[in-house]
């Protein structure tokens, strides 16, 4: 499927499938969540039910290998305001965020993950604030319960690393849980790019934004998918999708050893012409050794740059739907 083919089929159910124009789109990726999924969309219902306008709720299955799907279907069985998007595989949680924006209907956008690490109580506290003028609101965390040291330390990290690295002010110690106003999501959707930062986008993009404090929980069962491999593939896509340092790095720190490689030949030179005596051949292979460890270095970071240019260029589809649950569209 094209890309603007893919764009084009989501822009059509958004014309056709909703008999009620919602307000509202609660838009939740979901990957190996079927213990948790029941009770997700009993919380969800009640607090979206209590806000007293009409909702939908996008569910986007991304590759599970458990029961979701199977849930889900159950689900949209039961109430046809559940929308049901079925990956042909796992394309990733940024893909799935962003084919639940493509394809939701609502006013303003709610993106929450199905884990019921963020309370779903939040909500109104999110719509508030957009009623109020905020075009992106986001979840600010002040406690994450059931989180590792290591987990913590590495988020804290990250957040940091981000903040010298880029010129994008991404806040600290936010996630994906956040209400997006409709013009905020046509922009969002309009943005192509594999290798996606969500959370870094719709900050790029501007408007009001406002932050909304609140207490993450732990996880209400299973244990946390988001392994530290993919916590490092997802930091990588921060970096390099917002910032130029590292390459500009390079150049500085390439400078910098040149320099001082010169400043050390000539010093060897002459220690060696007033001493005659010195490990010259030893030396020259510890410097040859290092530069060339340094230069492959920096091969591998413009390698991977090369290669984010080259997926843009290949124009594959972000994602592939192999199915959909939508009113009427079964």
């Amino acid at each position: 499927m094209a890309i603007n083919e893919q764009t084009r089929t989501a822009v059509q159910y958004q014309q056709q499938v909703t008999p009620v124009h919602p307000t509202f789109s609660v838009v939740a990726p979901v990957f190996n969540e079927e213990e948790t999924l029941p009770v997700f969309y009993t919380q969800i219902t009640r607090v979206m039910e209590e806000v007293g306008e009409p909702f939908e709720l996008v569910f986007v299955n991304d590759g599970s290998r458990d029961r979701s799907y199977q849930v889900l279907r159950e689900l949209h069985q039961q109430d046809k305001r559940v929308h049901v998007l079925d990956f042909s595989r796992n394309f990733g949680h940024q893909m799935a965020i962003s084919a639940g924006l493509e394809y939701a209907h609502g006013e303003a956008v709610i993106i929450i993950d199905s884990d019921l690490q963020d309370p779903p109580q939040v909500i109104p506290r999110l719509i508030e604030r957009w009623r109020n003028g905020a075009e992106v609101v986001y979840a600010q965390r002040t406690t994450r319960k059931g989180e590792t040291p290591v987990k913590l330390l590495t988020a804290s990290l990250f957040y940091r690393v981000l903040a010298l690295l880029t010129d994008v002010s991404i806040p600290r110690d936010t996630g994906d849980f956040r209400l997006l106003d409709r013009r905020v999501v046509r922009q969002l959707v309009s943005m192509r790019e594999h290798h996606r930062f969500m959370r870094g986008l719709s900050a790029w993009v501007g408007f009001r934004q406002e932050a909304v404090l609140y207490e993450r929980k732990e996880r209400f069962a299973g244990s946390s998918h988001y392994s530290m491999r993919k916590m490092l593939r997802l930091s990588f896509d921060a970096i390099t999708s917002f910032s130029y340092v590292p390459l500009r790095l390079a150049s500085v720190i390439g400078g910098i050893v040149l320099l001082l490689g010169l400043l050390g030949l000539m010093g060897i030179a002459l220690f060696y012409l007033f001493t005659h005596s010195f490990g010259l051949l030893e030396m020259a292979l510890a410097a040859t050794t290092f530069l060339a460890g340094l230069q492959m270095l920096f091969l591998g970071l413009i390698g991977e740059y090369l290669g984010r240019m080259y997926d843009e260029l290949r124009g594959r589809p972000l994602y592939i739907v192999r199915e959909t649950l939508f009113p009427d569209v079964d």
